[in-house]
């Protein structure tokens, strides 16, 4: 006699699937699985959600450093170099932490002003780079005499 018999309606096969739908069904240990998966998953999604408060930081800071750079720049007798020394001010007081290799590019025409600031944020997330960059633009002031004076 075969003690092995695994027919359809055998009674060791009917034991093997008990045994394991008893098993499925069980839940011991279940919650530490499920911490195991879960925690990493939840610390990930926190240190993203940090890094784009930095980089958000980052840009508003970009921001700040290059309109305050147009308003110096624009003014009736500054130079490219006045809007550029204050656009770096910003950034030395305020771009230390969240702003890093940051930039000031600075074009001074006969009309138009415009002042780019660059970097890169800080980075929490290790591999992840994320570019930061800010714009301002804007007329230049000039003196013009009131209609009907001589200049």
């Amino acid at each position: 006699m075969n003690t092995h018999d695994t027919t359809p309606n055998s009674p060791q096969r009917t034991d093997r699937w008990g045994r394991l739908r008893r098993l499925l069904r069980e839940e011991n240990g279940s919650a530490t699985v499920e911490l195991v998966i879960a925690a990493p998953l939840v610390m990930l999604m926190v240190t993203l959600a940090f890094q784009i408060a930095v980089w958000a930081h980052a840009t508003h800071i970009a921001r700040a450093a290059a309109t305050t750079g147009l308003a110096a720049a624009r003014v009736v007798d500054a130079t490219a170099s006045h809007g550029e020394a204050a656009a770096q001010r910003v950034l030395d007081q305020l771009g230390a932490g969240p702003l890093r290799a940051s930039r000031v590019a600075l074009t001074r025409g006969q009309r138009e002003v415009v002042v780019r600031v660059s970097g890169t944020a800080t980075n929490i997330l290790p591999g992840l780079r994320l570019p930061v960059r800010a714009e301002a633009a804007g007329p230049v002031q000039r003196l013009t005499a009131s209609p009907g004076t001589q200049p």
